[in-house]
């Protein structure tokens, strides 16, 4: 008898394996793929193992010159970049298998199927357990015209057909995926387009932070088309002619390839609709991650609320201390955001379109300003805070920066626990670097703006 059986091995289902085992429970995780999940294998980890070659690369051709360092020929090798992107992602799976070992964890490699709330069976073999927890993820969604067409990529394709980068590439989707999938391949000098239905790029975010990325995006030559959609996909050989349509206008794009962005849904098998967990657009459950059944949890993207690994690890340590017999909420309000573009883009808390401007102070500090950014050969770029004029609170903060994924903690710290101006303010922030701009916003929201 295992107290909790956990169905994934992604970010979600080993963070909670561990943590019930922290807390001394007997736990069995089942996994039909690849330990780590999406992330780890298909995501977050080979992704920026590519982007950092590509920034690398990109870095050496933009700076060396005036950096003083002479370069007499610069090329990438893509199958070199392959390994590097293997090795990363072979290391990140035994590093978890090792945790497995050294946490007492059961891991059984197969295709688990529930046979009712207390029983999972794993191959050949059923388990009884007093708990379970979903965690089976996502996958690309694709629907039609690209369904129909063979040879389509989803952001599972790329990373297996990464040494067939023949360009052009279209991008169909400008959120996340598709823009750090076009800063890599475009930092390559490959021929990119880029359609989104939304307004712009990065829809999600202010107009103002979408705009740094967009300039430096059609810097490297990538076209942007925005308010469009794919109305027909046609291949003549080996290539894709499609035809886009927006602002009444429909524009014919050449392609060696296209790749599907559009996002991910969660994956719910029929032995999970049959249990009777309560499915809305995901698994549905509490702020404690539990579902409708009383033993059944699930965490991550199975539940299609927010699909980043971060908050499905968070969530697996909720849904562990939960099991365990405390009372643990999530708390889904200072949820940090980051996007590994070129500059990278960071968020947490209010953005400036979505406040009311009556009850606000919004401020931005300009990266040019910053001393250790010009030592970067760096000018593209912000902080902007927003603060609550009543009482002082930092209410939100945006970074378009180099290192802004590492900066935003500043942030996500300031929003959660309700610091004020003053409190980041008295805060000595070291000299120089980056997160002088986080002060510099907060500076300007008082009217004490040092720098500018």
């Amino acid at each position: 008898m295992y107290n909790t059986v956990i169905i994934g091995a992604g970010p979600g289902g080993y963070v909670s394996a561990i943590r019930l085992s922290q807390l001394g429970k007997k736990v069995a995780i089942i996994e039909k793929e690849h330990v780590g999940g999406t992330c780890a294998n298909k995501g977050c980890v080979p992704t920026k193992a590519l982007l950092s070659s590509a920034h690398l690369y990109d870095e050496i051709i933009s700076k060396s010159n005036k950096f003083g360092i002479n370069v007499n020929s610069v090329a990438y090798d893509i199958n070199k970049i392959d390994d590097f992107l293997t090795a990363i992602v072979s290391q990140t799976r035994k590093g978890i298998e090792f945790l497995f070992k050294k946490n007492n964890i059961e891991f059984i490699k197969a295709t688990a199927e529930i046979v009712d709330k207390n029983h999972v069976q794993a191959d050949n073999i059923i388990l009884e357990t007093e708990n379970i927890i979903l965690a089976h993820g996502s996958e690309p969604a694709i629907f039609p015209p690209f369904n129909k067409i063979d040879g389509i990529w989803t952001s599972d394709d790329f990373f297996t057909n990464l040494k067939d980068l023949s360009d052009p590439i279209l991008i169909v989707g400008g959120g996340v995926i598709g823009i750090e999938f076009a800063t890599f391949l475009a930092s390559l000098g490959k021929k990119i387009y880029i359609v989104e239905l939304m307004d712009h790029i990065l829809p999600s975010e202010d107009l103002d932070v979408v705009q740094e990325i967009k300039r430096n995006l059609l810097r490297k030559g990538v076209e942007i088309y925005e308010k469009h959609r794919v109305m027909e996909i046609t291949r003549n050989d080996e290539i894709y002619v499609s035809k886009i349509e927006g602002n009444g206008n429909v524009t014919e794009i050449k392609s060696s390839k296209i790749l599907l962005a559009v996002g991910r849904k969660p994956v719910i098998p029929d032995d999970v609709k049959k249990l009777g967990v309560e499915i809305n657009k995901g698994v549905k459950t509490d702020l404690n991650m539990k579902t409708n059944i009383e033993n059944i949890y699930a965490v991550g993207d199975i539940r299609a609320d927010i699909m980043l690994a971060h908050v499905a690890m968070y969530e697996g340590i909720v849904a562990a201390h939960n099991i365990a017999g405390e009372d643990k909420k999530m708390d889904y309000s200072t949820v940090p955001n980051v996007i590994f573009s070129n500059p990278e883009i960071a968020t947490v808390g209010i953005k400036e379109k979505d406040a009311n401007p009556e009850e606000v102070i919004v401020s931005k500090f300009p990266i040019s300003a910053n001393a250790r950014a010009k030592t970067m050969n760096e000018k593209n770029g912000f902080a902007k805070v927003l603060v609550d004029k009543s009482s002082k609170k930092i209410i939100g903060l945006s970074i378009v920066s180099p290192n802004a994924t590492d900066m935003i903690m500043e942030g996500v710290l300031a929003v959660k626990y309700g610091l004020s101006t003053n409190h980041l303010m008295d805060a000595i922030h070291p000299h120089p670097t980056l997160t002088e701009i986080i002060l510099g916003s907060i500076e300007g929201a008082e009217g004490k703006a040092i720098h500018i």
